[in-house]
């Protein structure tokens, strides 16, 4: 199977040419500025085996999934948004009972999207339909919404479409089809739009979507994006009625941008090496650009250290602006991260501007903090920094955060900015890092107003939501939704002189290109948002269960998959079941724990599922999947740099297989060094063979000769009964005697990160033949021992289940958590849904982890243990 490509809509996992798709449609419906998207896709299992058939989606992250099918060789799988916890219960039941349960994974990317993934193992011959509907909340950015859809069908499809319609009421101001697909396909979307409609229409044909005029690959791989704007009558914007509810619009046009103060707050420490600090300079030369006259700025660079480029706000002339590049591009990243000094220096300049009267009255004040990393130095506490910055931050000054790459804490960045009337983002480490700075920058930097006021009669409406751009508008669109309350007046008043009123209902049911119901979908769109972000900041534990209990209803009422919500996916009877989850902070719940199902592929009625690996280590935890028991168990060892780990000794195959660990670089004497296999050896004992796998090389030694490869080539090596295949900068796979064998993956990081150091991987698959003699950390579950988990009960953190599992004459209270499985995803790595084994493996590892510690990297285990 190929590996799984980032950034596009649907992928078929293909071996040959065994797999057909028939056909490929997607479908949106917009209606005032609400999105409905339809993915369709019909493929058919053409070879002569059975075989695994995936469907991807890559969806906006502010995107909620709304429900999931499919259609396998006629037995339909509908899916149901549930409370997370009852639809984990009934998707553990069935597996429980022994029936097929898979997983609909959900999971973070990059690039404000998130990826929709599931598989399904089917015989030849076979026909599936899969159907995904997700909506989302058109965003006005820089004076265009802007539609953009992920489309990467893997092959040429004979029936393939794309269709987005577009009602919006108050009128279409311009509708634009950008070629972002390329040249290839330059002038191929056809667009018909009237005074309120617009319908554009991607279909190219069988040879069009050729990559030449012989290829039979298709060129079919990007985004296709389509841009709008609307007709604005008044400036007091336009109110929507439907279905007894509203949604009132403000987007007023012809103002100019008010003049804005901002202290740029940057991380300059040693994480930021390389390539994270060159694209911070790149978008801030860029920014720094942006500044007129009458705006005013500063910078403060942090690490262990706080420093400003000057100690007063000074005005965006083209003298400072110079200045101010020169310090920016001289910048070297070094030491810790001292967060909460940096910010309490910022806010200090803008109250000192603002009480020296510098600060024009109709000017906003900003602060735009940029870090890659959890404070190290000063106070570390986030919970402290948070009250902190909360306590001097004044009402007319806002933070926006930008959290780069995947180790910063970006749960306490956007905390902090929704907190302080801001907003935060997170930049992904890619080579368009840069440009992603900018255009966050380019989105919150021209104010227009200072503050939106709009009221209503008290009676009149209920459930008013609207979002977090209530101290200043920075161009897009203020949104208010509520309910209108059936024994009143639907007329709303506004401070605005009068608002542009329509009321939908009777409109909708005639057009075409609109979904109806869409005003009570956009209000729980909005009031969900909301709700949720009020959650992260909520100040005590009962707020916190209101607002939660609140969520759940209306995403369970709307069919919304949220954080708090999953969506079971269940055949006729429910005799099978997937469940999909909502995606995690990558930051969140990798290390020592893990929330979600198995990651196996989906075995239908009289099929087998593929083969899984029984267990995978990484820097160093284990995941050992236990097949008869058709779950997870997932555990660390809390050992020491350079001790030895036996993780297979099978005397009667002459097979052993240890790793050597190596520590992360130390940053502060007191810190723990994390551990992680830097050296991983395979010892054939019968012909005297030793593999020795390591971050810079491979060595293969004989007993006479020595070989050594690096990982800049590759190579396939057979020596007697031992094969060594070497892939060029990514995995070596080792095999003894066509019986056992060993993946070992290679993870690099730069070479002047602080703290990180390259380490390895460890995958053995179930399917090894060991004798009866194998132990070690590994080899002691080629015979799966009995498991029992019961007395499933919620536990310290609401989104975690704990349990009792008995197994080995002990009964261990085990955590439901996420482990990595880096196989497929060397970068990211797929997670995996287990069981947590507190206390390095103790109870479910027979004896002590430190019995498994050995003197050689060719020393078989001592026994007993």
């Amino acid at each position: 199977k190929k590996s799984v490509p980032r950034n596009h809509l649907f992928y078929v996992a293909i071996r040959g040419d065994d797999i057909t798709v028939k056909s490929y449609k997607v479908e949106s419906r917009i209606t005032s500025r609400f999105c409905h998207t339809t993915v369709k896709s019909s493929v058919v299992n053409s070879g002569p085996n059975a075989q695994s058939i995936g469907f991807n989606v890559q969806i906006p992250k502010r995107a909620f999934i709304t429900n999931f099918t499919m259609n396998v060789n006629g037995i339909m799988f509908v899916g149901s948004v549930k409370e997370k916890t009852v639809a984990r219960n009934l998707y553990a039941q069935a597996r429980a009972r022994g029936k097929a349960a898979g997983l609909v994974r959900y999971r973070t990317t990059h690039n404000d999207m998130e990826t929709f993934k599931t598989e399904v193992h089917v015989p030849p011959g076979s026909k599936i339909e899969f159907e995904l509907h997700y909506q989302e909340m058109m965003q006005r950015k820089l004076g265009f919404y802007e539609h953009s859809l992920y489309l990467q069908p893997g092959r040429l499809v004979p029936q393939f479409q794309v269709d987005v319609y577009i009602y919006e009421p108050s009128g279409i101001a311009s509708v634009e089809t950008p070629n972002t697909l390329g040249e290839h396909f330059s002038g191929m979307a056809k667009l018909t739009s009237s005074k309120d409609k617009a319908h554009v229409v991607f279909k190219p044909s069988l040879q069009q979507q050729r990559k030449c005029e012989n290829c039979t690959t298709s060129a079919i791989d990007g985004i296709f994006t389509v841009k709008y704007d609307v007709l604005r009558d008044s400036n007091a914007g336009e109110l929507h009625v439907s279905d007894g509810h509203f949604v009132h619009f403000f987007a007023p046009a012809n103002l100019s941008p008010l003049p804005k103060n901002i202290v740029f707050v940057i991380d300059v420490s040693g994480s930021m090496w390389g390539v994270k600090m060159k694209q911070t300079v790149e978008a801030m030369q860029t920014i720094l650009d942006d500044l007129t006259m009458d705006d005013y700025f500063s910078i403060v660079d942090f690490n262990h250290n706080v420093r400003c480029w000057s100690e007063e706000l000074v005005p965006g002339s083209t003298i400072q602006v110079a200045e101010a590049k020169k310090y920016i591009q001289n910048i070297k990243p070094n030491g810790g991260t001292n967060i909460n000094e940096a910010l309490m220096r910022a806010v200090q300049m803008l109250v000192k501007a603002s009480n020296q009267g510098m600060i024009d009255p109709r000017s906003v004040s900003m602060i735009m903090l940029v870090s890659d990393g959890d404070p190290t130095v000063g106070e570390i506490k986030l919970s402290a920094i948070q009250k902190n910055l909360k306590k001097v931050m004044r009402e007319e000054f806002s933070l926006f955060s930008l959290g780069i790459g995947f180790d910063v804490d970006y749960d306490f960045l956007e905390r902090i900015a929704m907190e302080n009337r801001g907003a935060a983002q997170r930049i992904y480490t890619s080579h368009d890092a840069s440009d992603q700075i900018r255009r966050f920058y380019s989105q919150v930097s021209s104010p227009l107003l200072r503050k939106i006021t709009v009221q209503f009669p008290e009676d009149s409406v209920s459930d008013v939501t609207q979002n977090h751009f209530d101290k200043y508008f920075s161009g897009s669109e203020l949104v208010v939704a509520g309910k209108v309350l059936p024994s009143e007046s639907t007329t709303l008043n506004s401070t605005h002189t009068h608002l542009y009123y329509l009321e939908l209902d009777a409109a909708l049911a005639q057009q075409q290109h609109a979904f109806t119901g869409f005003a009570r979908q956009m209000w729980a769109y909005i009031t969900v948002n909301q709700l949720l972000a009020e959650r992260s900041l909520a100040p005590t534990a009962g707020k916190k269960r209101k607002i939660t209990q609140r969520i759940l209803t209306l995403a369970v009422e709307h069919q919304f998959v949220t954080p708090l919500t999953a969506l079971l996916v269940e055949s006729e009877e429910a005799k099978e079941r997937l469940l999909a989850d909502s995606p995690k902070d990558p930051k969140q719940g990798y290390k020592n724990s893990c929330i979600g199902p198995s990651t196996s592929p989906t075995s239908l009625p009289g099929n087998f599922a593929v083969g899984n690996i029984l267990m995978s280590i990484n820097d160093p935890h284990f995941i050992v999947h236990l097949p008869k028991n058709n779950m997870d168990v997932c555990f660390n060892i809390d050992s020491e740099p350079g001790h030895i780990l036996n993780l297979v000794s099978d005397p009667g195959a002459g097979v052993v297989v240890n790793g050597q660990l190596v520590g992360s670089k130390r940053v502060e004497e007191k810190e723990k060094v994390n551990t992680y296999f830097g050296i991983i050896s395979v010892f054939y004992q019968p012909d005297g063979i030793r593999v020795s796998v390591s971050t810079d090389r491979i060595d293969l030694t004989d007993g006479r000769n020595n070989h050594s490869f690096t990982w800049g080539a590759t190579a396939d090596i057979t020596q007697d009964r031992v094969k060594v295949s070497i892939v060029k900068d990514s995995k070596v796979m080792v095999t003894v005697d066509d019986k056992i064998t060993v993946m070992v993956l290679l993870h690099r990081v730069w070479k002047k990160h602080p703290t990180h150091v390259d380490y390895l991987g460890l995958y053995i698959p179930s399917n090894n033949q060991y004798s009866s003699q194998a132990h070690g950390l590994i080899g002691q579950f080629g015979q799966e021992p009995e498991v029992r988990v019961f007395n499933l009960h919620q536990g310290a953190d609401p989104l975690k289940k704990e349990a009792t599992m008995e197994v080995k004459g002990n009964k261990l209270v085990v955590t439901r958590g996420w482990q990595k499985d880096y196989r497929r995803d060397n970068k990211r790595g797929s997670d995996v849904f287990c069981w947590f084994i507190h206390n390095s493996g103790k109870g479910f590892i027979d004896g002590h982890y430190t019995n498994y510690l050995v003197p050689r990297l060719d020393s078989f285990l001592p026994l007993p243990l």
